[in-house]
């Protein structure tokens, strides 16, 4: 123990770094076993489109949509539920939902809106379309 604060004492710089990365990864987890938004892989969110019929929401542009989805995904780009405009979607409020980026980065954020606005069982797809086309799973253009 003497040792970690003897490195402490000479390293103030690296130990101030070390110990804000181990903060941020410990909120980053508690945030997510919190959230009411759950992070799903592709199989899981298979699984909730054919078992519980879940509706798949793609929050890209409608540009990127056009260039290949899943299919009978409803296309919500993010810009219009940050606006709130929930119209093409309120019908899914008690239904599951899957919620589908390019990456998976922004769909976090547009799952805890959609929480707060009254979705009850929100998925985020992990990795998104990228992950989703490699593992091969079926993409339309229609």
């Amino acid at each position: 123990m003497q040792e970690y604060l003897d490195f402490a004492a000479r390293h103030p710089l690296l130990t101030m770094v070390w110990l804000g990365l181990a903060s941020a990864v410990v909120y980053t987890f508690i945030i997510a076993r919190l959230s009411k938004v759950k992070v799903v892989p592709a199989q899981e969110a298979v699984m909730l489109i054919n078992k519980q019929n879940a509706a798949v929401v793609d929050i890209r542009s409608a540009e990127e949509f056009r260039k290949g989805h899943i299919a009978g995904a409803v296309n919500v780009p993010n810009a219009q539920l940050k606006a709130n405009n929930l119209n093409l979607i309120e019908k899914y409020k008690d239904k599951p939902l899957v919620l589908v980026c390019e990456s998976g980065m922004t769909t976090g954020s547009a799952g805890r809106l959609l929480s707060k606005a009254g979705f009850a069982q929100v998925h985020t797809l992990r990795g998104g379309m990228t992950d989703w086309r490699s593992q091969n799973l079926p993409v339309t253009k229609r």
